[in-house]
């Protein structure tokens, strides 16, 4: 196991958040709070949004917004090295997916004192043509940094690039998962461990909590999770 010495920086945010290194576990409610407070997450049953896919959704997730407020960003970058520092001790080297996991894979990186290198969706077209950027060397244990999980195909086709190059993928940490039944049989399919932050149930709960979407409105957005390719708003 390797033994590393973390720097955490000044926030407005109580140690006792901060240091869950030694509570050997996340606040998914305190980071869908974050997220939450922000709109990084946007809720809107009544008016869904529409995804590339074309799949009607109650629900919009746009982590990127959380790089502009800084004392939640470092929350979250310090929530997502508990992940990779308790689950994943043995991790030689971070991952970060382009384009949205390239900002915190390297914070990440930065606190764990780790090497760092990304993945592109596909090789440059000029230059080296590399698809991986930085440096690395087989058989290195690798944990991909993922800001959202949704079906997970995405994510895992990041792991298959990864193991051709040689590299031994050992896990994956984003920040907000939808929790879909899709993503949990492709993990399982692949043997790959993943963590997230926090997920979808558990901000629907804090949602209902703090009164953003009413009760009547959770069992409308649980079918959305349970079916989302086929999800048209109503029950």
């Amino acid at each position: 196991m390797h033994i590393r010495t973390l720097t955490l920086y000044p926030t407005p945010y109580p140690l006792s958040l901060i240091f869950t290194y030694f509570r050997g576990m996340t606040n998914e409610k305190a980071v869908a709070e974050k997220l939450l407070q922000i709109n990084a997450i946007k809720l809107s049953p009544k008016e869904p949004f529409t995804w590339a896919s074309g799949w009607k959704s109650p629900i919009y997730c746009d982590n990127r917004k959380v790089l502009s407020f800084p004392f939640i960003r470092d929350f979250i970058k310090s929530e997502m090295c508990n992940i990779v520092f308790e689950k994943f001790p043995e991790a030689d080297l971070l991952a970060g997916v382009a384009t949205a996991g390239i900002a915190w894979g390297a914070m990440a990186a930065d606190q764990l004192k780790l090497p760092y290198i990304y993945v592109r969706p596909k090789p440059k077209e000029h230059g080296l043509g590399n698809q991986i950027e930085g440096f690395y060397e087989p058989k290195q244990k690798v944990v991909v940094i993922e800001d959202l999980i949704s079906t997970g195909k995405s994510s895992l086709q990041v792991v298959d690039v990864l193991k051709s190059a040689g590299v031994e993928v050992i896990g994956m940490v984003s920040i907000f998962t939808y929790g879909f039944d899709v993503a949990k049989k492709a993990f399982e399919d692949y043997k790959l461990p993943y963590q997230s932050l926090t997920n979808y149930r558990t901000l629907i709960s804090l949602a209902i909590e703090k009164k953003i979407v009413s009760r009547e409105q959770e069992a409308i957005l649980l079918n959305w999770q349970a079916d989302p390719a086929n999800w048209k708003g109503i029950l």
